[in-house]
């Protein structure tokens, strides 16, 4: 999967979705959904800009033109902020989105305030990179649908799973409509990434997120990031799995305005 070819990706194909005031927080999404799995942080719109958007291939956003990578897709974030006249802002991303956050973080320090990775990783296991061939090969063959049962119980705890609330709705009605060439391209981008080279690039105080429900790799994931980012803490979400924004939202609410009030205070100390 490392000699794959890729190609830019066109910031015109990007639909930016924004709520709120107050200084940007922009919110990468994970694989197989939308920027609607956000939406349990809009009462933060009070305080930030909340901006998100679907990544190519993803809702509104159309297919590419090429395979991409996550070094692509963080092009292409860093360009939609230029367009949209926004100098700096804090960046936000859930696990295909931590991963395009981190190499945005590295890339781009003049764009990146804070940094937010929740249930992600900087490089797949071996045994997961060759999962996401197989994943790839099932979404074209057979559609994402067919993938759902599967996916629910990594995404969500077994308790959580069969009360049936409307987090575990929105994912499984979200992925079931994603298209397989989106979805496929998107496994590839995952399986081809190795982010860990990166880690002593990211300058942005960081909050690394993840479910204490995680799988292993998961779990042992965060704390390599927690530490060999230089300003990097760790929190775990409390009966969570890989959505842990969808299944303990609250959580995810507090930990964020605590972390990015930190920068609001830094601000006025320095002003």
């Amino acid at each position: 999967m490392t000699d794959r070819t890729t190609a830019p990706l066109d910031p015109a194909a990007i639909r930016l979705h924004r709520k709120g005031t107050g200084p940007a927080l922009v919110l990468l999404h994970c694989l197989g959904v939308t920027h609607r799995l956000w939406d349990p942080l809009d009462p933060l719109a009070d305080r930030f800009t909340l901006l998100a958007y679907d990544l190519p291939g993803h809702g509104e956003t159309p297919l590419p033109a090429a395979p991409y990578g996550v070094e692509e897709l963080a092009d292409q974030l860093a360009a939609v902020l230029r367009r949209e006249g926004i100098a700096r802002a804090h960046v936000c991303g859930l696990s295909l989105g931590g991963l395009v956050a981190q190499r945005f973080a590295s890339a781009y320090p003049e764009l990146t305030d804070r940094l937010i990775l929740a249930d992600t990783t900087p490089r797949y296991t071996d045994e997961m990179r060759a999962m996401w061939v197989s994943r790839a090969a099932a979404a074209r063959r057979d559609g994402v649908p067919s993938l759902v049962p599967g996916l629910l119980k990594i995404w969500f705890t077994a308790p959580f799973l069969e009360q049936g609330p409307p987090a575990v709705r929105f994912v499984r009605e979200t992925l079931s409509a994603c298209d397989g060439e989106g979805y496929a391209l998107a496994c590839e981008a995952l399986g081809a990434a190795d982010l860990r080279p990166l880690a002593a690039r990211i300058a942005a105080p960081t909050l690394v997120l993840c479910g204490d429900a995680e799988s292993a790799a998961f779990q042992d994931a965060a704390r390599w990031m927690a530490e060999h980012i230089g300003a990097a803490r760790l929190e775990w979400i409390a009966q969570a799995a890989h959505c842990s924004v969808r299944e303990q939202p609250e959580q995810w609410r507090n930990l964020l305005a605590g972390f990015l009030a930190q920068a609001q205070g830094a601000q006025a100390q320095g002003a």
